[in-house]
């Protein structure tokens, strides 16, 4: 036998019409197949290579699809898909304070979390996301959820100056993200990290203690920031300080911050965030409908700062559909930049894949289709006759795409959706659970 003839063996191999690796950017490569060894990308080649060069025990042949990596939710409350649609149509701080609360404070417990955390994954797997971020109550029992599942998470623990139901206050929050934090740091799939609420609901002593606990662990933080104009201006009367000033000041806006939603910001707090080298992350569907303001995700780019996308909770969204989001934020850029050209379809698929990577530190792992990395990706069936003709699949994947053409899903190289399925959640079994908690809810709203 010549070296020329000798073939690699490996366990999968899908040969995609299209493949878009994310790295590098703005690539589109047709008729290739990727070969997956274990949980990681063996080698991504055209197909007619693949013949020559490898023997895989299990082929896929999609024809009419896009494979690229999966998408990466950067900010959610995934139990409050329970709460999807209770209060529409309300300012912020009244669907907060009037709503959202108070139904936490009659239902959140560890049931309410975990049957509301496993049909958001349901949805983000059903949609193409293999990866979210959570903050949220009862943390532990989300990375739990999502362990045995087989999702990637960012598991945030909630930290607020006020009792909820995980806790008294910020000492005994702390000391349980601690503990969670050293339950968790060295899993595959479960990042813990600290999720101070806002800067107006958790004040200077819990902000000190949160910096001390990620410098010491290297947790990430994730904070909501420059959400709306009223908390700006309220904490410029205050203390005479912007907040991603305050935040500054003490510490927390560096590396291994990650702020969310910053539609009210100026050229003082692009200077910070360039500076600090902290990460955006855009959630623009929860912003529109909340009318909480733009963010200027241009404007950002250029300035060089990592800019990720999240969907929010689906209590103010209403769906965890990253396809739908970037859609949205693509749309947005334009109008607030006063430019077509902003944000592009290659710019829109970056933030929901390397640039999640690089604000979870992961980039070295997840976020493109390069050999060597973990096998997360997800496949699009572009068939359907009312997504005809395809030109350019990226720009179909962003303008065109319905989520639910997302086929295939593989997590750590384990199929996580199969034509269209859940291979690891019962949905049956969880509409029933689900069913019992909207029956539940909307007996309360009707008191």
């Amino acid at each position: 036998m010549t070296a020329e003839t000798i073939t690699t063996a490996a366990d999968i191999r899908i040969n995609a019409r299209w493949v878009i690796p994310i790295e590098p950017a703005g690539v589109i490569l047709e008729n290739h197949a990727i070969i997956l060894q274990g949980s990681r990308i063996l080698a991504l080649l055209p197909q007619d290579e693949a013949d020559r060069d490898y023997r895989a025990r299990e082929t896929l042949d999609l024809p009419d699809h896009v494979v690229m990596p999966g998408l990466i939710n950067m900010h959610g409350h995934a139990a409050m898909s329970l709460f999807r649609g209770m209060a529409d149509d309300l300012p912020l701080m009244t669907w907060l304070n009037d709503h959202i609360w108070p139904a936490e404070h009659q239902f959140i417990g560890e049931q309410f979390i975990a049957d509301g955390t496993q049909l958001a994954m349901a949805e983000m797997l059903r949609t193409g996301t293999t990866s979210f971020s959570d903050m949220y109550f009862f943390p532990e029992l989300v990375a739990q959820a999502a362990h045995d599942v087989g999702m990637r998470a960012q598991v945030c623990f909630p930290l607020i100056d006020f009792p909820t139901a995980w806790g008294s206050g910020p000492e005994e929050y702390l000391r349980k993200g601690a503990d969670l934090i050293e339950a968790w740091k060295d899993d595959e799939y479960i990042v813990p990290a600290i999720g101070p609420h806002a800067p107006y609901t958790v004040s200077d002593g819990p902000l000190g203690d949160a910096l001390a606990l990620s410098e010491a662990t290297g947790a990430r933080i994730q904070i909501h920031l420059h959400e709306t104009a009223s908390e700006v201006a309220d904490a410029i009367e205050k203390s005479g300080q912007r907040p991603t000033g305050r935040i500054e000041e003490k510490g927390l806006l560096g590396p291994r911050t990650q702020c969310v939603h910053m539609t009210q910001i100026d050229d003082s707090d692009i200077e910070r965030l360039t500076t600090s080298g902290a990460h955006v992350i855009h959630c623009p569907e929860s912003n529109l409908k909340l009318a909480s303001g733009f963010c200027p995700v241009q404007k950002l780019i250029d300035q060089g700062i990592n800019v990720a996308i999240g969907t929010d909770g689906a209590a103010s969204n209403n769906d965890l559909d990253l396809f739908g989001e970037l859609r949205s934020a693509a749309m947005v850029a334009k109008a607030v930049a006063g430019d077509a050209a902003a944000l592009s379809a290659h710019q829109s698929l970056a933030m929901a894949t390397i640039n999640g990577a690089r604000a979870l530190c992961r980039e070295h792992d997840l976020g493109s289709l390069i050999p060597g990395k973990l096998a997360d990706i997800i496949a699009i069936d572009l068939s359907d006759p009312f997504l005809q003709p395809v030109y350019d699949p990226a720009s179909h994947l962003v303008y065109s795409n319905h989520a639910r053409a997302v086929s295939h899903s593989w997590i750590h190289g384990v199929p996580q959706l199969q034509e269209g399925r859940p291979t690891r959640i019962d949905v049956a079994d969880l509409m029933l659970r689900v069913n019992d908690w909207r029956d539940r809810i909307r007996q309360y709203q009707a008191q």
